[in-house]
C-alpha cells in the first residue's frame, strides 16, 4: 500500500472525502464504540456490518478520486482511520481479473461490495502425514452489489478477487489502524492448492 494513499494527518478522513463517507464514518465509529472491551469479535463485526450496509446503495459514498484503480493491481485508498486506532475504512478498487494473494487477518473484517462482483474463494490449512502442508478451497462465494460479509480469525484465510468483466469497488472497515500497521494481513501463504 502506498502511503500516498493514506490520510493525513496521521488520523483523519482522507482529503476529499464525499460529505457521505464522512456520515458513514461517524456511524462506523459508534457502532465500533459501543463495543465493551470483553465483547467477542463476531459481535463488532456484525454491527459494524449492519452499519456499512445502509450505505452501500448510495452513488455518491465514493468521491471521484477514490475510485481510481491501479492498471497493475488492486488499490487501496484509506479513508479513514479512527483516532483512537480501533478502525480503519478502506476502499479496494478492482479492475477485472485483479486478485489479492492468499491470506488471513490479525483483527476482524467487514466486506462491503459497493460496486460490481467480488469473488471470494476460502481455504483451509491442512497438514499431511508427511508433514507437508497445502491449502484446500472450502468455498467461493459472488458477493454482488450490497452484499455484506464480515470475518473473524482464525481461520480466515482466503483470496478476493474481481472474476467479473467490470470495475468492482468494496469497502473493507478492518479493526485496526492501517495507517499504524500497514496492513490487516497477518500472513500471505504460498502452498499448494
Amino acid at each position: 500500500m502506498s502511503l500516498a494513499s493514506l490520510p493525513s494527518p496521521l488520523h483523519a478522513t482522507a482529503p476529499g472525502a464525499s460529505s457521505r463517507t464522512v456520515e458513514l464514518c461517524d456511524v462506523l465509529t459508534k457502532a465500533v464504540r459501543a463495543a465493551p472491551s470483553t465483547e467477542p469479535a463476531h459481535r463488532t463485526a456484525d454491527r459494524v456490518a449492519r452499519g456499512l450496509a445502509g450505505f452501500l446503495d448510495h452513488r455518491d459514498l465514493l468521491a471521484p478520486a477514490h475510485l481510481a484503480p491501479d492498471p497493475q493491481r488492486y488499490r487501496q485508498h484509506v479513508l479513514h482511520v479512527d483516532p483512537e486506532g480501533r478502525f480503519s475504512l478502506v476502499a479496494l478498487i478492482w479492475l477485472p481479473g485483479q486478485a489479492t494473494p492468499v491470506h488471513d487477518h490479525t483483527t476482524w473484517c467487514v466486506v462491503g461490495t459497493y460496486r460490481g462482483t467480488e469473488e471470494e474463494t476460502s481455504y483451509r490449512f491442512t497438514r499431511h502425514a508427511d508433514g507437508s502442508s497445502a491449502l484446500e478451497p472450502v468455498a467461493t462465494t459472488v458477493n454482488p452489489p450490497g452484499t455484506v460479509t464480515y470475518l473473524t480469525p482464525p481461520g480466515d484465510i482466503h483470496l478476493v478477487r474481481n472474476g467479473g468483466d467490470d470495475l468492482a469497488v468494496s469497502l473493507h472497515v478492518y479493526g485496526t489502524d492501517v495507517r499504524r500497521h500497514g496492513s490487516s494481513i497477518r500472513r500471505r501463504y504460498d502452498l499448494p492448492v
